[in-house]
């Protein structure tokens, strides 16, 4: 059975969004568009198509060499969709988690959180280098335990989709039971902010209720609004350094190694690891933050 690619027939409705996004902005005045910022984004959106489009031949060869070994043999059924659905959203979250917790992740997933900036364009800012980072091996085991290979890519097309208009500060919040169970606007600007009780939080795709389960789930508090980037903002709005930056600094690292620990270390620890003790981490900066918190209230 053949179908079809969600992404590509959502494209027109991006940006379709996308312009009356910017008309709010300038109606409301809340939220801001950097032009240079945006066309930056939709640079890598572009090249991040264009890395697809060479990969994906291989992707489709490797997840249909996996089929063969398959447990079971699961056929086409409305439930074998919803199935596939909340266990493809599954392994997004274990991927994007994995993705701000090994630095080899990292390295591709970064470029889509250095814009200082959240709008719908930066729900396109996406990595050229996904296939080199291998990240399409957590989708592997839905292939393994019998998942068809099309309805798999198919309900990650519409994962991908999904989390194209939760990249907003037009929305503030949506109804109780919705950002109970739902990804939101809300809870997915908590993900992008570097505040540091915002760092690493809310990794879900579609149903935070991932993160509600693993302990991961931080709501977003008005009187600590959310600031967006990396942890070191890109000190240039240039594509290419945003595309490979990270890729570049474990380079370095690794030169600098002094160890096969310590290189290991540069590659998969988090990021911001150190050999030494004095590590820049998501979890040594909440650390820092949390006792100074506990200083200024003793």
């Amino acid at each position: 059975m053949t179908l079809p690619d969600p992404v590509t027939y959502a494209i027109p409705l991006f940006v379709l969004a996308i312009v009356l996004e910017m008309l709010l902005v300038r109606k409301r005045r809340t939220g801001r568009y950097d032009w240079r910022d945006a066309g930056v984004s939709l640079t890598l959106g572009l090249g991040s198509t264009v890395a697809g489009l060479l990969s994906g031949g291989a992707i489709l060869a490797i997840m249909l060499g996996a089929s063969r070994f398959a447990l079971l043999e699961i056929p086409f059924a409305w439930w074998t969709f919803m199935l596939c659905f909340m266990l493809d959203d599954l392994a997004y979250y274990a991927f994007h988690r994995s993705a701000h917790r090994v630095r080899w992740f990292w390295a591709s997933h970064v470029v889509h959180h250095s814009s200082q900036h959240y709008n719908l364009s930066t729900a396109l800012r996406q990595t050229w280098t996904g296939f080199f980072s291998a990240s399409f091996l957590f989708r592997l085991p839905l292939i393994l335990i019998g998942l068809p290979v099309e309805m798999v890519f198919f309900v990650g097309g519409l994962n991908l989709v999904y989390q194209f208009w939760i990249h907003t500060e037009q929305i503030d919040r949506m109804p109780r039971w919705f950002e109970s169970v739902m990804n939101t606007p809300s809870h997915h600007r908590v993900h992008h902010g570097v505040n540091p009780r915002y760092l690493d939080r809310n990794y879900a795709g579609v149903f935070i209720l991932w993160d509600r389960l693993f302990g991961t789930f931080e709501p977003e508090r008005s009187e600590d609004r959310p600031r967006y980037g990396i942890v070191k903002n890109l000190p240039v709005l240039n594509p290419l350094w945003a595309a490979f930056h990270e890729w570049a600094a474990i380079a370095r690292d690794l030169r600098g190694a002094r160890s096969l620990r310590d290189a290991a270390g540069y590659v998969l620890q988090p990021p911001g690891w150190r050999p030494d003790s004095s590590h820049d981490t998501a979890d040594a900066i909440r650390a820092r933050w949390s006792a100074e918190q506990g200083e200024m209230k003793a």
